[in-house]
């Protein structure tokens, strides 16, 4: 079974968190929510969710992808936090996959993560693709990468993660059975 690592800072977007976790645990996917922070962290409008651990506890060995949200300032606790950085690099080392949402791409551009990459971000925040090849699609995958919009995109992004992690065939069935229009 695929795990997952979603990462949560103070200010992180509601909807962009919550259906990620959502889609993929109803597809079977081992899903971690980690907190930059112990206790309950507080989303951009502040709803506050309960990791289930701390993003010390991450083995990145054990991760086949890590998920970054977006929100303001979310995305800008993620870019100022080194653990975030190092996770991600490690993962990537072992040839697994990081994903971003809304700002969120933002992060992975000012950790040298896009170079050269596609990507998609919220279109407003489109300059803060330093080094990638910005991209106006609800959901982009270049590798290793994949990158979405925003709220709007939340349903698209977690069920293109859904197919990566545990096939098309399981994409299609968890969007039947929640009413989606989903490929």
């Amino acid at each position: 079974m695929a795990r997952v690592a979603l990462l949560l800072a103070p200010g992180f977007e509601e909807l962009e968190a919550v259906t990620v976790v959502d889609v993929l645990r109803r597809g079977g996917v081992d899903v971690v929510i980690a907190g930059l922070e112990e206790g309950p962290i507080p989303s951009a409008r502040n709803v506050k969710i309960v990791p289930d651990t701390t993003i010390e506890a991450l083995n990145p060995e054990e991760i086949d992808l890590v998920v970054l949200p977006g929100g303001i300032p979310g995305v800008e606790n993620l870019k100022k936090d080194p653990r975030v950085k190092e996770l991600l690099t490690r993962v990537r080392e072992k040839g697994k996959k990081c994903a971003a949402i809304c700002a969120a791409p933002g992060a992975l551009a000012a950790f040298g993560l896009l170079e050269g990459r596609k990507a998609t971000i919220y279109p407003s925040l489109k300059d803060e693709l330093k080094g990638a090849q910005p991209e106006d699609a609800p959901v982009v995958v270049d590798g290793d990468i994949i990158t979405s919009q925003g709220p709007g995109t939340a349903m698209p992004f977690a069920f293109k993660l859904l197919e990566i992690l545990a096939g098309r065939e399981k994409a299609q069935e968890i969007a039947r059975q929640m009413l989606v229009s989903w490929p």
